[in-house]
């Protein structure tokens, strides 16, 4: 995992350090320098620009400029104040231009707007941030967009929300030796997840990792169907499908149960102890007592749970409890609100600090909670946070969250903590979805959630 830290806490860490400044200054640079060769492939014949700011940021570029003049490149030191309107005035129009913008202008503190200059087609590497980013929420006024952003010690939440990831570019954190405080938030890997995926026990039998499954309505038996069919791709051995009204065929292995419209809860609660874990709420409804027979069920149970879609809806519409009543029940519980469900959760949307959203929703619920996003956030009642961002706009498609839920149910029922089920789904999920084409609809990242599953297994043992 990378560890994400505030800037508030990169601030404290280096005035904690016992190591001088000058030290910390040598290594960011070296870091930078060293990526910068990378960048362009060597050194002879290249051209380069530092934009150096008046503090450390600057300080770290200045560094890395004196290593590239020593590896024989053409350096150009520019300050800030002002910063030149087009980067090739500093270096002369005639001179066949810039390989290399290095943008050490203004570091995690920044506040206010600045005015980069032109760069043409030179590459842009960005030291700790992209100048002008708020390093906390990842918005700003101007900034020079990045090909690569070197950062230190720790990812900060501005590179990996908002606007950040789009202006970053690809992100290398380069450890200076600083002692770190406790993590905001931990940065999901593939090693961690392949280290964490669940693995069927030779002796396991259909019923080892069963789900049940309490999904879709008329008109919505479609998000039923994905989370069968994502859940038996992550490893359920059995779904056993409840729904309310008519249901598809698909996917064919699912037992298929359908439910009167009143009075089923008790039904399914009836052998629901055979199952590992069960998900509830896609496409279930909201009409007349769907919401109450929901709730009657999530908190009558102390199965592992998942909580979805219109299940969410039912936490905060019916007679049985509040959404702070999931504090009372025994069992493991996650719930996967996006930006919509957790304002009708919490009574206002997530803002700009969204690792702070998720946990205050852990302290209203007790739940792990899966506030999804771009980066999606997973926070456990335990402090613990991890953050995923592998999956892109391809999860942006109708039936997405469903594929999400029943993942999440099957690493529950294989026996995975809930935090651990719902991290690991989470990154699985947004692989899945980058392993299809655009336009992939949510049946195809379903579809593709074993080989990212294969996939990051074989990583591990390479």
């Amino acid at each position: 995992m990378i560890a994400v830290i505030t800037p508030d806490q990169a601030r404290a860490a280096d005035a904690a350090s016992p190591v001088p400044m000058a030290t910390l200054i040598g290594r960011a640079g070296s870091a930078v320098a060293r990526t910068a060769v990378s960048m362009m492939g060597g050194t002879y014949g290249r051209t380069v620009v530092v934009i150096a700011g008046p503090g450390n940021n600057g300080a770290d570029g200045r560094h890395a400029a004196r290593l590239l003049s020593d590896r024989g490149c053409r350096v150009v030191v520019v300050g800030t104040d002002p910063p030149p309107v087009d980067i090739l005035d500093a270096v002369g129009h005639a001179t066949g231009g810039v390989d290399l913008v290095i943008d050490a202008a203004y570091g995690t503190g920044f506040r206010g707007s600045w005015d980069p200059p032109a760069v043409a087609d030179a590459l842009v590497l960005a030291v700790d941030v992209p100048s002008g980013l708020d390093a906390m929420t990842g918005r700003f006024d101007r900034v020079l967009s990045a090909s690569v952003t070197v950062t230190f010690q720790a990812a900060k939440p501005g590179l990996l929300f908002g606007d950040g990831p789009a202006v970053a570019g690809r992100i290398e954190v380069v450890d200076l030796g600083l002692s770190l405080p406790e993590p905001y938030a931990q940065w999901l890997t593939v090693d961690d997840v392949a280290g964490w995926l669940p693995r069927r026990a030779p002796g396991a039998h259909k019923w080892t990792t069963a789900v049940r499954l309490v999904a879709g309505s008329d008109g919505m038996s479609g998000a039923g169907s994905l989370a069968a069919r994502s859940a038996f791709r992550a490893g359920a051995g059995m779904v056993r499908w409840s729904h309310v009204g008519g249901a598809v065929a698909d996917p064919i292995e699912a037992v298929r149960e359908r439910l009167p419209d009143t009075g089923w809860s008790s039904m399914v609660l009836s052998d629901l102890d055979r199952f590992g874990a069960a998900v509830v709420g896609p496409g279930l409804g909201r009409l007349g007592p769907t919401a109450d027979e929901a709730a009657a069920l999530i908190f009558s149970s102390s199965l592992p749970l998942v909580i979805d879609g219109d299940a969410l809806f039912a936490l905060t519409w019916n007679p049985h409890g509040s959404p702070a009543t999931l504090r009372n029940r025994t069992g493991p519980v996650v719930i996967t609100p996006h930006d919509g469900e957790y304002a009708t959760l919490m009574g206002e949307p997530p803002g700009d600090d969204r690792i702070a959203a998720a946990n205050r929703l852990v302290a209203e619920t007790g739940a792990v909670v899966v506030l999804k996003g771009p980066t999606t956030v997973i926070a456990a009642p335990d402090g613990r946070t991890w953050l995923v961002n592998v999956g892109d706009e391809r999860l942006a498609t109708a039936g997405t969250g469903d594929v999400l839920s029943g993942v999440i149910g099957a690493f529950l029922a294989a026996g995975l903590p809930a935090w651990r089920a719902a991290a690991v789904a989470a990154w699985i999920h947004g692989d899945a979805a980058r392993r299809c084409a655009y336009g992939a609809t949510a049946s195809d990242i379903a579809d593709a959630i074993a080989p990212a599953m294969a996939s990051a297994l074989e990583g591990l043992t390479r």
